[in-house]
């Protein structure tokens, strides 16, 4: 037999990927999420480059296979080396039980998979080695089931790209690599969202059909097992073909430039876009984008926050009157795009209660969500800082004791707490709180007769919202103000909720239902707080955390980062609409402003209320980083880049202007250097701040 054919399982798997990776990329190439029309250059990149990208991974991830396959052979089982072999396997399986291992060293879960790894090592290499009249059986059997996995693998993570695109309109990112070490809200979502036993059911079923066939013209490598010599061929040339592909990947990733993002994230292999994801979670802004000198940087940030006087944002804030000692309730809704509210041209009728309250409440009706996610939203409303690159700073191990809008509170002797419905451990959360001067109340404070409802995420809406309501009850008893962040969590994938609250089903799980009812527990929260004795003397800001979705024809589209935001305070705060340009930043230094707070801030955020701001908003991705300002995007991209969009306004007929969310957004054509440094001076100064820790308290 030749040597070509006894490398079958390698090409038989590798050329079963690449018709998967061909017929995903088609499949995304059509989706509904993708929004443009690409020419022949597009295509050439997404199926030619995406072809090369997908060997080369392939043959990366094809080393495990090629180190099974390779250590195969009827040597190992003669005497006396079959029983020293066992021998050693059993060794270190007590080795492992002993609980002393190197294993349990690093804790969690890897004793036990080193237990059941080494364990089955045992009994297949026993039975291997004690009944050589079913060697080939058994063989053949241990060798169908490797290559099933790998057939399961390829499809699983065809079909999983498809419901992350689907989700986000990308490849895999941090997202991704999040949902990994989430496993059990993430799957919960899973078997909530989608109908798994009958997707999964399909899966193993076209998984063993197509493994038979594989295996049908793989087995001859185990039926004539190559000899050491020809083993040591095959392993040269794997050798050779892998060192090309660690070389190919990175270099292929670097040619993903178009200017369509669609295109780039068609092109790429979304294996190598979740280990590209997984070894970059941090991303030094001094390494990969522009920067002005430091001086310079902070001289152009002082123009933008009036007061800086060192190489900081640390500056006095002086109230107009005397100081106000109000509650303080800011509830981040989750997922809530502007376009869900009637106000902004939706005609579903989905949150009328929410309509309603921004009638009587100071509106922000041109407001941005700093991010795509809720850890964005959270960083934004506590820490009141620019979007920095990599991940959110709740969930960076420096998070602790840092200048937060609880430190402002406890100055003044509120109780500072934050409420979450689900558990608080999920997204690093109870970590950043706690660390930060926050009592947490969340889901695991609950006693059972206080859930009626829940779901993967957590409890219901109105259930969050009865402790909420039992807690400030308690805390107004003792004399003090507080400041109480909630976090809501019914509007999220599966949308599920009590049934016979709203008139779309609970178990629809539809996101019209999930938006409906999570206006409707708002509007039950209310109803109870104004019947509290603390409702009068308390100031509510209500804002979502972040958008829908995230998706859209360039890295940051306007109308995908809109978000409603709104201050409600009857008798102090008139109903009213402020319509200048802002962002999640700046809404906790306006309400200080209007609590006439006297404080030391640190703060980027700033008072849109006070005469001396100057209006523009900061959006991000965990790698792009925009700037909204003078009609003008301008985002900085890693690898020192940037673009510049002009902003032109798509009127749509029936809108009062300041409720217009969608823009053109056109590359400029004349460069606007004034606005690539002033974004430059935000994000580098944050990021400066972050790394010396001059952002701690």
């Amino acid at each position: 037999m030749t040597l070509i054919k006894k490398l079958s399982p390698f090409y038989n798997l590798t050329i079963f990927y690449i018709l998967v990776s061909f017929i995903s990329r088609v499949v995304l190439l059509f989706h509904p999420i993708t929004q443009l029309s690409f020419r022949a250059s597009n295509l050439f990149n997404i199926f030619i480059f995406g072809l090369l990208s997908d060997i080369a991974v392939f043959l990366i991830a094809g080393s495990i296979l090629w180190l099974y396959l390779i250590f195969i052979s009827n040597t190992k089982y003669l005497k006396p080396y079959g029983h020293i072999i066992l021998a050693i396997l059993v060794a270190i399986f007590l080795y492992i039980l002993s609980g002393t291992s190197i294993l349990h060293e690093y804790g969690g879960a890897l004793p036990q998979i080193g237990l059941i790894f080494v364990g089955l090592k045992i009994l297949f290499f026993g039975l291997l080695l004690f009944f050589p009249k079913h060697r080939d059986r058994i063989r053949l059997a241990l060798f169908s089931f490797v290559m099933f996995l790998y057939v399961l693998f390829i499809f699983q993570n065809a079909i999983s790209e498809y419901f992350f695109w689907n989700e986000f309109g990308v490849r895999y990112n941090f997202i991704a690599v999040n949902y990994l070490v989430y496993t059990n809200e993430v799957i919960g979502n899973i078997m909530e969202s989608y109908p798994v036993i009958p997707l999964f059911t399909a899966l193993f079923l076209v998984a063993g059909i197509v493994t038979y066939f594989l295996v049908k013209f793989s087995r001859n490598y185990i039926e004539s097992i190559p000899n050491f010599k020809e083993k040591i061929k095959i392993s040269t040339v794997y050798i050779v073909l892998i060192g090309l592909s660690l070389i190919a990947v990175p270099t292929l990733a670097k040619v993903e430039n178009s200017g369509n993002i669609f295109v780039n994230e068609l092109q790429s292999n979304g294996l190598y876009k979740f280990y590209s994801a997984f070894m970059n979670s941090e991303l030094d802004y001094f390494k990969f984008y522009k920067t002005l000198p430091e001086k310079q940087a902070y001289a152009q940030l002082k123009q933008q926050i009036p007061g800086i006087a060192t190489q900081s944002t640390s500056r006095d804030i002086k109230g107009a009157n005397v100081e106000l000692h109000k509650n303080v309730i800011l509830i981040t809704i989750e997922s809530y795009s502007a376009d869900f509210l009637e106000i902004y041209g939706n005609d579903k009728k989905l949150t009328p209660f929410i309509d309603s309250l921004a009638k009587e409440s100071l509106l922000f009706t041109n407001f941005y969500a700093s991010g795509n996610r809720t850890v964005r939203g959270l960083e934004a409303v506590t820490l009141c800082l620019p979007p920095t690159a990599g991940e959110s700073v709740v969930k960076r191990k420096d998070n602790k004791n840092k200048f937060t809008t609880a430190s402002v509170f406890k100055q003044k002797d509120y109780n500072v707490k934050y409420l979450y419905g689900g558990d608080a451990f999920f997204d690093n959360m109870e970590d950043f709180f706690s660390r930060n001067g926050y009592d947490i109340v969340d889901k695991k404070t609950f006693t059972p007769d206080e859930i009626t409802f829940s779901n993967v995420w957590g409890v219901c809406d109105e259930d969050m919202y009865n402790k909420a309501i039992k807690v400030m009850n308690a805390e107004a008893k003792e004399n003090k103000p507080f400041f109480n962040h909630i976090m809501t969590v019914s509007n999220h994938r599966p949308f599920t909720y009590p049934n016979d609250k709203i008139d779309i089903p609970g178990d629809a799980k539809s996101r019209d239902g999930g938006v409906k009812y999570t206006d409707y527990a708002l509007k039950k929260f209310f109803e109870m707080a104004k019947e509290q004795p603390w409702f009068t003397n308390t100031v509510f800001v209500i804002l979502a955390d972040h958008c829908a979705s995230s998706a859209g024809k360039i890295e940051l589209p306007l109308d995908k980062y809109r978000i409603p935001a709104m201050i409600y305070s009857p008798g102090f705060i008139l109903p009213q609409q402020y319509n200048k340009l802002m962002s999640q930043i700046d809404i906790m230094p306006t309400v200080f402003g209007l609590l006439n707070f006297n404080y030391q801030s640190k703060f980027f955020g700033q008072d849109v209320l006070n005469l001396n701001y100057k209006p523009r908003a900061l959006i991000a991705t965990y790698q792009d980083l925009g700037l909204i300002k003078d009609n003008v995007l301008t985002i900085l991209s890693p690898k020192q880049s940037y673009k510049q969009y002009q902003l032109t306004l798509i009127p749509e007929s029936g809108l009062e202007s300041n409720f217009q969310i969608h823009y053109n957004e056109k590359l400029l054509s004349k460069e606007r250097p004034d606005l690539v440094d002033e974004t430059i001076s935000y994000y580098q100064t944050a990021s400066d701040m972050l790394k010396k820790k001059l952002y701690n308290k």
